[in-house]
């Protein structure tokens, strides 16, 4: 039996072409298509050059292979919302990079085993992916009450698909800070820096929480959630240990990409392409596994 899932990406830009090289990295999936709608798509030049089927007809060739379990969407809020039904209705499991919060929220050293059975999983945004593991190690020790996070990132790595969804950045973090984080308010701020040399992505995260809590205990709660983010985002690390004020918790990230396609100081992207493949090889583990199951019976 086929040890590997079969998996395509819609979307060949900066970030679909980053998740290609860690897919094609994975021992646990298949790399079989990459789509887009632009034939001149650096992405798609990139794919045809490795052997990997290429179109620029966007969707639908993804949508008629019947061997294609698995679809990334790295397009858009926008597009995702089209996508979505069409891939629900062709029996394929959509894994969303985009802000459009169609399925659950899905950060995966959080809640992935709640959602292991699910059409459609929400990524998030960059900043829910770096900052709801921190609110929820928090929470752990201490209910949040309120959870503020600050995500600053290089305008270098901000490319046309990050500026186009601003306004759906900040609300779909906020909402993932509340339904996975466990916060009972949730905020979000996104800045982008000019600076040069570029900056690394680098997130603060102010909890209020409720009554008191020992410092120790919050900081063994978050170093714990760390390794396990490291576990599929190697250059995921704490930049200030959490600081415990009253009940207020104030800690920052720091995430380094992996240099696959994107430059290293786009670790905002790179956390998005590596939570991907995270849930995808979880996925392949549950899917595979059930058919193992299947045939020895």
């Amino acid at each position: 039996m086929d040890r590997r899932l079969k998996v395509a990406i819609i979307g060949p830009g900066n970030i679909g072409t980053d998740l290609m090289y860690k897919v094609l990295r994975s021992p646990k999936l298949e790399m079989c298509m990459m789509a887009g709608i632009i034939p001149e798509s650096e992405g798609l030049k990139r794919a045809a050059a490795l052997g990997i089927a290429a179109t620029a007809d966007g969707i639908g060739p993804v949508l008629e292979r019947k061997d294609i379990v698995v679809v990334f969407d790295a397009t858009t809020a926008r597009a995702h919302l089209q996508h979505a039904p069409l891939l629900r209705q062709a029996g394929k499991i959509a894994i969303d990079l985009t802000p459009a919060a169609v399925g659950p929220y899905v950060v995966p050293a959080v809640n992935m085993d709640e959602h292991l059975d699910s059409l459609n999983i929400n990524l998030v945004t960059c900043g829910g992916q770096a900052t709801i593991p921190i609110v929820a190690a928090v929470g752990r020790v201490a209910p949040v009450c309120y959870a503020e996070i600050v995500a600053t990132i290089s305008s270098q790595s901000a490319g046309p698909g990050t500026r186009q969804n601003i306004d759906e950045f900040t609300q779909t973090t906020a909402r993932g800070l509340e339904i996975v984080g466990k916060a009972q308010k949730g905020k979000a701020i996104i800045i982008l820096n000019p600076a040069e040399p570029p900056i690394l992505m680098r997130n603060t995260i102010y909890c209020e929480v409720q009554g008191s809590c020992r410092e120790d205990d919050v900081r063994a709660s978050v170093e714990e959630m760390i390794e396990q983010v490291r576990t599929y985002v190697p250059g995921y690390r704490l930049r200030v240990p959490p600081l415990v004020k009253g009940n207020l918790v104030t800690t920052m990230i720091e995430v380094e990409g992996a240099g696959d396609f994107l430059p290293t100081y786009s670790g905002n992207l790179d956390i998005m392409t590596a939570a991907a493949v995270g849930v995808a090889e979880r996925l392949a583990d549950h899917i595979l596994g059930k058919k193992e199951v299947v045939a020895d019976a």
